[in-house]
């Protein structure tokens, strides 16, 4: 892999990672259109480090404030009626269900989930989820409204991001709006229980990975995960400022119209 080629995987994680249109959907497809060698799912897992760099800088005020409260609330009793106590609980059991998934179906990720048909099918069949929710969704609920229970049924949503062309975000949010939470607290929920999955993630690809990923060049890792941080962080404010005022109808149609072309390519024999 070149610096070029490794620019390019860069933006396009940092770009697609947290707006709900799927990052390893875009990262299979883009080498598969330009004739470019699959990655493979190690390289993706590395180079997500970058987009989680820029969760933690980004909400570090809400990290701080409600890993704050959740220590003091396993500490002390009596703190532990408070929203960061219950949210940092909703991370732990938010984070639970990904994880058992991850390495039960590990073969299946790495393996026959990188097919473009599947990618196709989970961005359209996941966009119109997602329209589904910010119909039905009462979106009448702020994050300090999530719990451990809620926390485990978006964690359960979570577990479909390990399909390219889920998306992480798009499924966390999908799971957050059906349960009436409003649309920049299902975003911000979402970055907040993507940080443990990211870590483990990809430090176990780091690892997993090491001898694939020395082969690629040490320095088209480096260079696509620092370009996935600054692209990342962009898209981060781009979205939370996009979701005070608007819907996530406009990443739908996205969705359903790239999921179309795809197919109109694998059937022109296009894509393989």
């Amino acid at each position: 892999m070149d610096i070029i080629q490794a620019i390019v995987y860069g933006i396009v994680q940092g770009l697609t990672e947290f707006l709900p249109i799927s990052s390893s959907g875009h990262l299979f497809l883009v080498p598969a259109l330009l004739g470019w060698e699959d990655a493979g799912s190690g390289f993706t897992a590395v180079i997500q480090l970058g987009t989680l760099a820029a969760v933690l800088i980004f909400f570090w005020g809400d990290l701080t404030r409600i890993l704050s409260g959740w220590t003091a609330g396993l500490a002390r009793r009596e703190k532990r009626d408070t929203p960061e106590y219950r949210i940092g609980w909703s991370v732990v059991w938010g984070t639970i269900p990904i994880i058992i998934a991850g390495l039960a179906l590990r073969d299946l990720i790495d393996n026959q989930f990188r097919s473009p048909w599947v990618v196709a099918s989970t961005l359209i069949i996941f966009g119109l989820l997602l329209g589904l929710a910010e119909k039905v969704g009462r979106r009448s609920q702020s994050l300090e409204a999530i719990g451990p229970k809620e926390g485990l049924i978006v964690g359960l949503w979570q577990c479909l991001a390990l399909i390219p062309g889920s998306s992480r975000s798009g499924s966390t949010i999908t799971g957050a709006l059906f349960l009436g939470i409003d649309r920049e607290s299902a975003a911000r929920y979402s970055f907040l229980l993507s940080i443990p999955s990211v870590l483990l993630s990809g430090l176990y690809k780091l690892y997993d990975a090491r001898e694939q990923l020395m082969d690629e060049g040490l320095w088209a890792t480096v260079t696509a995960t620092a370009v996935s941080f600054v692209v990342g962080w962009a898209a981060i404010a781009f979205l939370m400022k996009w979701l005070q005022t608007r819907s996530t109808s406009v990443f739908v149609w996205y969705r359903i119209a790239l999921g179309l072309v795809i197919f109109g390519l694998l059937f022109a024999g296009v894509l393989r």
